[in-house]
């Protein structure tokens, strides 16, 4: 009888995908946290706390946002990654996840080690000057590095953010040269620009449209292919003849790898249902960012993709690691 039981037992775990029904219907028996790789002040962290709040509600439990910034996002993902795979704590990544593999010859996680749950957002970067720059326009500031290679220093939120990608393209298509000052965070960076500490950053369209519209930071152009609705007087950088300077940015949130597959389902439909709730989509597309799903499936055949093209990128752009 007792072999028969434990016979009948592990068939019932197997069905189940190595989780039991009333494990699944238990979920979530404690607080979650949501791991956000970056500072407060960035689009992952009004991002992030905007959809852990609200499901939080749906979950009937506290979700914490819990920054975790360094190594340019990938010191958050690695904790992620490295926490006990229960559905408990989850990580919102931006594109770092697709470009770290081309930059770092050995990270301390692997995308592997993380689950895939949905597609959270795409946001807009725009490229801001701080107000000393004399450059008043894309074309005026692409002549200033020109003229004075090395002169002026750009901000990023970090080696491999696209905030790093993007100007390093952007150079390599201009054949111009800035130079790099990373810091822990694009909000970090923000406030340098505002100081004057850097000359120049790309930054989400959200966390950066409010300094802009208070004179604290000049915007030149949006690097997506339309224009903000908050900054709608800024052209996009397609319109001023640069359709090649747009890199995406989107973020994603994934679990750790092994989470019950149950549990997987329960907050890919919990994170659809927040998206879709007619007030946090409100408040995120007022901000500037714009709600996506998808599928676990969909969301890791992503990823691989965005890490080819990225492979791409970086190699003819020459960029390495600093």
């Amino acid at each position: 009888m007792k072999l028969k039981a434990l016979v009948v037992a592990c068939s019932m775990l197997a069905l189940g995908g190595g989780v039991s029904p009333l494990h699944a219907q238990a979920f979530p028996s404690k607080s979650l946290r949501l791991v956000l790789p970056f500072p407060a002040g960035g689009p992952t962290d009004l991002l992030g706390r905007a959809v852990a709040q609200k499901m939080g509600e749906q979950l009937g439990q506290t979700m914490v946002a819990d920054n975790r910034p360094g190594a340019g996002g990938n010191l958050g993902i690695e904790i992620a990654a490295k926490s006990p795979p229960d559905g408990h704590t989850s990580v919102l990544v931006s594109s770092v996840i697709s470009i770290a593999p081309s930059l770092y010859p050995k990270l301390n996680y692997e995308q592997k080690d993380l689950a895939p749950i949905s597609l959270v957002a795409e946001i807009r970067n725009v490229i801001l000057v701080h107000p000393s720059v004399p450059a008043k326009s894309l074309k005026e500031l692409i002549q200033l590095a020109a003229q004075k290679p090395g002169n002026l220093n750009y901000g990023s939120g970090g080696v491999g953010t696209t905030t790093h990608i993007t100007p390093e393209l952007i150079m390599s298509l201009t054949k111009t040269k800035l130079n790099h000052v990373p810091y822990k965070g694009s909000g970090l960076a923000l406030i340098a620009l505002i100081g004057g500490q850097i000359d120049v950053l790309i930054m989400a369209v959200p966390a950066s449209a409010q300094q802009v519209i208070a004179g604290k930071a000049r915007a030149l152009a949006i690097l997506a292919p339309d224009r903000a609705p908050q900054l709608p007087n800024i052209p996009t950088a397609k319109e001023l003849g640069h359709e090649n300077f747009a890199v995406r940015l989107w973020y994603g949130m994934l679990a750790p790898a092994g989470t019950p597959a149950p549990v997987i389902s329960r907050l890919n439909a919990e994170l659809h249902k927040a998206l879709a709730t007619a007030d946090l989509k409100s408040r995120l597309v007022t901000a500037g960012i714009e709600p996506l799903v998808s599928t676990p499936q969909e969301f890791g055949s992503f990823i691989q993709t965005e890490t080819v093209r990225y492979a791409k990128v970086i190699k003819d752009a020459g960029i390495k690691a600093e």
